[in-house]
């Protein structure tokens, strides 16, 4: 970790690191288990999953040190989530819909880690909002296509990408009107749940493009 964020939010940022990392890691490893992988795969796909988005978001923002290269623990704490799902993915009926559940907490804890470097950074409301979006879906994007899975970031009808947009908006929204920056990450994480949960139960989406026929001059 950089001194600002040190200086910023010490316990709340290495807390939602780890869990962040954590919830990533078990859904890399579902991936893995639908895809049939041996234990060394899983591995892998934990860990791409756990700290893709929060390595993206370290390197456009030049910090000092990528965040988990800082802290080995957080891949040690991937591996250890890959090798939990190796041996009980099997008891779960449908890994698929588990999957979905735990993907949409990942995404909600990842996306306020992301605004919290960044605004301990000092960056600029565009950057925090980017950084957030960042840190929320690489990670889940490079497991899908890995995986060989639709990327649930692109999947038709689904609010994903725009959950962690308006999770991101929200919190600096929030500390714009003064708000204290634990309570306003707070918000941005359950803004992110409360909208991709939405969409997964109620069909909550925006409208997408349909294209239209050309017009043919008469």
């Amino acid at each position: 970790m950089t001194g600002q964020v040190i200086a910023g939010l010490p316990t709340l940022v290495w807390v939602l690191d780890y869990a962040s990392v954590l919830v990533f890691a078990l859904t890399g490893a579902l991936v893995a288990s639908r895809a049939q992988l041996d234990p060394v795969g899983f591995v892998f796909m934990a860990a791409m999953t756990a700290v893709g988005g929060g390595t993206l978001r370290d390197l456009i923002l030049g910090r000092d040190m990528v965040f988990w290269v800082a802290r080995p623990s957080l891949v040690v704490v991937a591996a250890v989530a890959a090798m939990v799902v190796f041996w009980t993915a099997h008891r779960f009926e449908s890994r698929y819909r588990l999957l979905l559940w735990l993907d949409a907490f990942a995404l909600s804890v990842a996306v306020p880690a992301g605004v919290a470097v960044a605004l301990a950074g000092g960056f600029s409301p565009v950057i925090v909002v980017i950084m957030g979006v960042v840190t929320g879906t690489f990670g889940g994007l490079m497991r899908d296509v890995v995986g060989n899975e639709v990327p649930l970031v692109l999947k038709q009808g689904e609010l994903y990408l725009t959950a962690a947009f308006g999770g991101a908006l929200a919190a600096v929204l929030l500390v714009w009107m003064g708000l204290g920056r634990v309570e306003a990450l707070a918000a941005c994480g359950v803004v992110t749940f409360v909208l991709r949960a939405g969409s997964m139960v109620r069909g909550w989406k925006l409208p997408v493009y349909r294209p239209r026929p050309p017009r043919t001059r008469g």
